[in-house]
């Protein structure tokens, strides 16, 4: 299943993926709640997923899909390589990561492969420091990560959808969570974030590039209420 919220984008890897008569798509869809749905529907063998989709991006959708389905196989494929959106894609459970301008029909095709079979796959954009950071990580301690890599994955989910301005109803009716849930990780996030107030999320999450422009919360929510040994790619031990 293809998921990307360009049109164009899909349609070309469409057409690279056409060439290859082992890949079927199952379903192509433009933004993470199509992609929980459609998911439900037709239960492919491998999700292709961009990161910069609507609302929840492709790696927060890529966590909550995992919660659900934990035997879901993602692949991310993005524009973005930054040491941060690779280290978060392999937190919420991507097999794989690769570059959508460095892809060509070659690497994807490995990476579907690899992916598909079970394998795990980085592609050469994810440089030697990073990976050995990512292999390294399952022992380190949380108080030694970047302060936004303490949170759980459904509390960056929360944390987001809060820095975009939405209230804990609003937050709540998307995750299809109760507000108070939603409430008790708030409280949470912003204890681990050393924060007390929306301002203070929105502010942070600015500053790491996690959202561009967000809405102004309303004025009741703004209260301070192992990894494979294989360098690059091949099969979880």
């Amino acid at each position: 299943m293809l998921v990307d919220d360009h049109g164009i984008m899909r349609d070309g890897i469409k057409a690279l993926l056409q060439r290859n008569p082992e890949f079927i798509i199952a379903g192509e869809v433009g933004s993470g709640e199509e992609c929980l749905r459609v998911y439900n529907v037709h239960k492919p063998d491998l999700v292709v997923m961009d990161i910069g989709l609507p609302g929840l991006d492709g790696i927060d959708i890529t966590a909550e899909l995992k919660r659900r389905h934990p035997a879901a196989k993602v692949l991310i494929l993005s524009m973005y390589d930054d040491d941060y959106t690779v280290f978060r894609a392999i937190q919420a459970g991507a097999r794989g990561f690769a570059l959508k301008r460095a892809s060509d029909i070659g690497d994807l095709r490995d990476a579907l492969q690899t992916v598909a079979s079970g394998g795990f796959y980085l592609g050469s954009c994810v440089p030697d420091k990073l990976f050995g950071r990512i292999q390294a990580s399952g022992a380190q301690n949380g108080a030694n990560l970047p302060l936004l890599e303490r949170l759980s994955a459904r509390e960056r989910q929360v944390f987001r959808l809060i820095a975009e301005g939405k209230t804990s109803k609003e937050v709540a009716t998307f995750l299809n969570l109760t507000v108070q849930t939603i409430r008790s990780y708030r409280k949470t996030l912003m204890s681990k974030l050393e924060v007390h107030n929306v301002a203070s999320i929105t502010k942070l999450a600015l500053a790491c590039g996690l959202v561009n422009n967000p809405a102004s919360a309303s004025e009741d929510e703004g209260q301070g209420n192992n990894l494979p040994h294989s360098r690059r790619h091949g099969p979880i031990r």
